[in-house]
Protein backbone atom coordinates (compact mmCIF):
# COMPACT_ATOMS: atom_id res chain seq x y z
CA UNK A 1 0.00 0.00 0.00
CA UNK A 2 1.48 3.36 -0.99
CA UNK A 3 1.33 6.46 1.23
CA UNK A 4 -1.72 7.99 -0.49
CA UNK A 5 -3.70 4.74 -0.12
CA UNK A 6 -2.56 4.41 3.48
CA UNK A 7 -3.60 8.00 4.31
CA UNK A 8 -7.07 7.42 2.81
CA UNK A 9 -7.42 4.08 4.60
CA UNK A 10 -6.46 5.60 7.95
CA UNK A 11 -8.80 8.58 7.45
CA UNK A 12 -11.72 6.24 6.74
CA UNK A 13 -10.83 3.99 9.69
CA UNK A 14 -10.72 6.98 12.04
CA UNK A 15 -14.14 8.20 10.87
CA UNK A 16 -15.62 4.73 11.27
CA UNK A 17 -14.14 4.25 14.75
CA UNK A 18 -15.40 7.66 15.88
CA UNK A 19 -18.91 6.91 14.60
CA UNK A 20 -18.96 3.51 16.31
CA UNK A 21 -17.59 4.65 19.68
CA UNK A 22 -18.57 8.31 19.89
CA UNK A 23 -14.99 8.98 20.97
CA UNK A 24 -12.39 11.16 19.25
CA UNK A 25 -9.74 9.07 17.48
CA UNK A 26 -6.54 10.00 15.75
CA UNK A 27 -3.39 8.88 14.00
CA UNK A 28 -0.19 10.72 13.12
CA UNK A 29 0.27 10.46 9.37
CA UNK A 30 4.01 10.30 8.64
CA UNK A 31 4.85 12.76 5.86
CA UNK A 32 8.63 12.18 5.96
CA UNK A 33 9.87 11.91 2.38
CA UNK A 34 13.04 12.00 0.31
CA UNK A 35 12.48 15.64 -0.76
CA UNK A 36 10.75 18.65 0.80
CA UNK A 37 8.47 18.88 -2.24
CA UNK A 38 7.23 15.34 -1.68
CA UNK A 39 6.85 16.03 2.03
CA UNK A 40 4.61 19.05 1.36
CA UNK A 41 2.58 17.02 -1.15
CA UNK A 42 1.96 14.42 1.56
CA UNK A 43 1.15 17.12 4.13
CA UNK A 44 -1.44 18.69 1.82
CA UNK A 45 -3.05 15.31 1.22
CA UNK A 46 -3.08 14.50 4.95
CA UNK A 47 -4.88 17.79 5.52
CA UNK A 48 -7.40 16.89 2.78
CA UNK A 49 -8.25 13.58 4.47
CA UNK A 50 -8.83 15.43 7.76
CA UNK A 51 -5.73 14.65 9.78
CA UNK A 52 -5.13 17.31 12.47
CA UNK A 53 -1.61 16.04 13.23
CA UNK A 54 1.32 15.18 10.99
CA UNK A 55 4.41 13.23 11.93
CA UNK A 56 7.95 13.88 10.72
CA UNK A 57 11.19 11.98 11.41
CA UNK A 58 13.38 15.01 12.08
CA UNK A 59 16.73 13.21 11.96
CA UNK A 60 16.11 11.30 8.74
CA UNK A 61 14.21 14.20 7.15
CA UNK A 62 16.68 16.87 8.21
CA UNK A 63 16.45 20.06 10.25
CA UNK A 64 15.76 22.40 7.33
CA UNK A 65 12.92 20.20 6.08
CA UNK A 66 11.61 20.02 9.64
CA UNK A 67 11.62 23.80 10.07
CA UNK A 68 9.80 24.25 6.78
CA UNK A 69 7.20 21.66 7.77
CA UNK A 70 6.77 23.24 11.23
CA UNK A 71 6.07 26.59 9.57
CA UNK A 72 3.68 24.95 7.09
CA UNK A 73 1.79 23.28 9.96
CA UNK A 74 1.43 26.60 11.82
CA UNK A 75 0.17 28.28 8.65
CA UNK A 76 -2.34 25.46 8.09
CA UNK A 77 -3.60 24.99 11.64
CA UNK A 78 -2.07 21.56 12.11
CA UNK A 79 0.08 20.04 14.84
CA UNK A 80 3.48 18.52 14.14
CA UNK A 81 4.56 15.41 16.03
CA UNK A 82 8.27 14.74 15.82
CA UNK A 83 9.60 11.19 15.78
CA UNK A 84 13.25 10.47 16.45
CA UNK A 85 13.87 7.58 14.08
CA UNK A 86 17.61 6.83 13.82
CA UNK A 87 18.49 8.63 17.08
CA UNK A 88 20.05 5.54 18.68
CA UNK A 89 22.75 5.46 15.99
CA UNK A 90 23.71 8.97 17.10
CA UNK A 91 23.09 9.06 20.85
CA UNK A 92 23.21 5.57 22.39
CA UNK A 93 26.89 4.61 22.14
CA UNK A 94 28.55 5.48 25.46
CA UNK A 95 31.91 6.53 23.96
CA UNK A 96 30.93 8.71 21.03
CA UNK A 97 28.00 10.47 19.45
CA UNK A 98 25.67 13.31 20.39
CA UNK A 99 23.58 13.16 23.56
CA UNK A 100 19.83 13.21 23.00
CA UNK A 101 19.68 16.43 25.05
CA UNK A 102 21.55 18.18 22.22
CA UNK A 103 19.23 16.65 19.61
CA UNK A 104 16.22 17.78 21.66
CA UNK A 105 17.57 21.34 21.80
CA UNK A 106 18.14 21.32 18.04
CA UNK A 107 14.59 20.10 17.55
CA UNK A 108 13.21 22.91 19.72
CA UNK A 109 15.08 25.41 17.58
CA UNK A 110 13.86 23.70 14.41
CA UNK A 111 10.18 23.55 15.40
CA UNK A 112 7.57 21.00 16.29
CA UNK A 113 4.69 20.65 18.71
CA UNK A 114 5.59 17.41 20.42
CA UNK A 115 8.56 15.08 20.37
CA UNK A 116 8.75 11.34 20.93
CA UNK A 117 11.23 11.45 23.83
CA UNK A 118 11.22 8.03 25.39
CA UNK A 119 10.63 7.48 29.11
CA UNK A 120 12.34 6.60 32.35
CA UNK A 121 10.86 3.07 32.06
CA UNK A 122 10.17 0.61 29.26
CA UNK A 123 11.62 0.07 25.79
CA UNK A 124 12.89 3.63 25.38
CA UNK A 125 14.23 3.72 28.92
CA UNK A 126 16.71 6.38 29.92
CA UNK A 127 18.31 7.65 33.11
CA UNK A 128 15.56 9.43 35.08
CA UNK A 129 17.48 12.63 35.84
CA UNK A 130 18.90 12.90 32.33
CA UNK A 131 15.44 12.34 30.80
CA UNK A 132 13.91 14.99 33.06
CA UNK A 133 16.75 17.34 32.11
CA UNK A 134 16.04 17.21 28.39
CA UNK A 135 12.27 17.26 28.97
CA UNK A 136 12.83 20.55 30.84
CA UNK A 137 14.89 21.82 27.88
CA UNK A 138 11.94 21.08 25.60
CA UNK A 139 9.15 22.69 27.57
CA UNK A 140 10.45 25.36 29.95
CA UNK A 141 11.24 28.94 28.93
CA UNK A 142 14.13 29.05 31.43
CA UNK A 143 16.12 26.04 32.63
CA UNK A 144 18.58 26.67 35.48
CA UNK A 145 21.89 24.82 35.76
CA UNK A 146 21.34 21.42 37.37
CA UNK A 147 24.25 19.07 36.80
CA UNK A 148 22.33 16.15 38.31
CA UNK A 149 20.03 16.45 35.28
CA UNK A 150 22.84 17.06 32.80
CA UNK A 151 22.14 20.80 32.53
CA UNK A 152 25.58 22.43 32.75
CA UNK A 153 24.55 26.07 32.35
CA UNK A 154 21.41 28.20 32.56
CA UNK A 155 19.38 28.02 29.36
CA UNK A 156 17.08 30.94 28.56
CA UNK A 157 14.74 30.04 25.68
CA UNK A 158 13.11 33.47 25.67
CA UNK A 159 9.87 33.44 23.72
CA UNK A 160 10.72 30.34 21.67
CA UNK A 161 7.73 27.96 21.91
CA UNK A 162 8.16 24.80 23.92
CA UNK A 163 7.79 21.25 22.69
CA UNK A 164 5.55 18.76 24.51
CA UNK A 165 7.37 15.54 25.44
CA UNK A 166 5.41 12.37 24.59
CA UNK A 167 6.14 8.67 24.95
CA UNK A 168 4.82 5.78 22.94
CA UNK A 169 2.07 3.51 24.17
CA UNK A 170 0.39 6.15 26.34
CA UNK A 171 3.14 5.97 28.95
CA UNK A 172 3.82 9.18 30.90
CA UNK A 173 7.32 10.50 30.16
CA UNK A 174 8.23 11.11 33.78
Amino acid sequence: MRWRDRFEFVGEAIQKAEQETGERKGHYLNVTAATPEEMYKRAEFAKEVGSPILMHDFLTGGFTANTGLANWCRDNGMLLHIHRAMHAVIDRHPKHGIHFRVLAKCLRLSGGDHLHTGTVVGKLEGDRNSTLGFVDQLRESFVPEDRSRGVFFDQDWGSLPGVFAVASGGIHVW
